[in-house]
């Protein structure tokens, strides 16, 4: 039996950056109080989500992974409470931007650096103008408390993530994010969707997720989207078995797994010994092909 105590929080963010990080480390020493061993803040917690509107000036905001500033103060964090933490940042390097996150481990070591693979470029999630698509790959990591996977808000829509992640033997996935109204389509209400596609990733591959969104109504120059919150943590059938009460107010909630359990599970429904990645071809292309050639495709008909 290797139990481990899951923690999902969520908050609201201003442009006061002290405020943000004083409030976030409030919410990780409240659920390290509670037990929890691995705790998730959500996506690009250190500001406002600045991706509602394309601003220049918002770029003076990134930082390296060496100089940032909210990757020094919660990796000294995690060593002070012994706790895992993973956390997500505006980085630069070089002449590029990414949104990243590192994960620090309960010594305050970091084991993993990963830069967001898939990017959104809607009305109010501009993320195309401010970062690069990732190129680190999926990451996972071995930590004090298990060997976790983690992806950053709209990688959570894609189930390769998950698959992969999962194969390279994760066995908790992480996904922080920033989601919530949509300011082309006001009526949208997307918050029991991005649930239950997560809930899928947890049932497909027998293995538990945790999903940190943030909360309350932001606003740029003419752009303002109401952050749901609704974060979760669910078991390795997707079932949600921990979320905040309260989608208003800086919260959290916790779980306890039993990872021996869990990786026994994944064992005995036999979903991994069965994939035939041999037909899996058509993955390789955006258009289904089978071959990544379209004129070998047409000449094949």
């Amino acid at each position: 039996m290797r139990k481990v105590t899951l923690a999902t929080t969520q908050m609201t963010c201003s442009w006061d950056l002290d405020d943000n990080i004083a409030r976030a480390e409030s919410l990780v020493r409240t659920a390290a109080n509670d037990g929890a061993q691995i705790i998730l803040l959500q996506e690009l917690f250190e500001t406002p989500y600045f991706c509602l509107e394309q601003n220049p000036s918002h770029f003076e905001q990134a930082k390296t992974a060496q100089t940032s500033r909210v990757v020094q103060h919660f990796s000294a964090l995690a060593k002070e409470l012994g706790v895992v933490l993973p956390i997500s940042f505006f980085e630069r390097a070089g002449q590029n931007f990414f949104n990243s996150i590192v994960i620090a481990d309960a010594d305050g070591a970091l084991v993993s650096h990963y830069r967001k693979s898939h990017l959104p470029q809607n009305p109010g999630y501009e993320e195309k103008y401010y970062f690069s698509h990732g190129d680190t790959g999926f990451q996972v990591a071995d930590t004090k408390y298990g060997r976790i996977g983690c992806a950053v808000c709209w990688d959570q829509w894609f189930p390769e993530t998950a698959r992969v992640l999962a194969l390279k033997g994760a066995e908790v996935l992480f996904y922080p994010t920033a989601i919530g109204s949509e300011p082309a389509n006001p009526e949208l209400d997307s918050s029991r969707h991005w649930q239950r596609v997560m809930q899928g990733h947890a049932a497909a591959n027998l293995v538990p997720v945790v999903a940190s969104n943030r909360i309350g109504t932001e606003r740029g120059k003419n752009t303002e989207i109401t952050f749901y919150g609704f974060s979760f943590i669910t078991d390795t059938t997707g079932a949600i078995i921990a979320t905040p009460e309260d989608n208003k107010s800086d919260s959290h909630s916790t779980a306890t797994l039993d990872l021996d359990a869990a990786a026994q599970a994944r064992t005995e429904w036999c979903v991994f010994r069965d994939r035939r990645p041999d037909l899996y071809g058509a993955l390789l292309s955006l258009d289904g092909a089978d071959s990544r050639s379209p004129i070998t495709n047409l000449t094949k008909a």
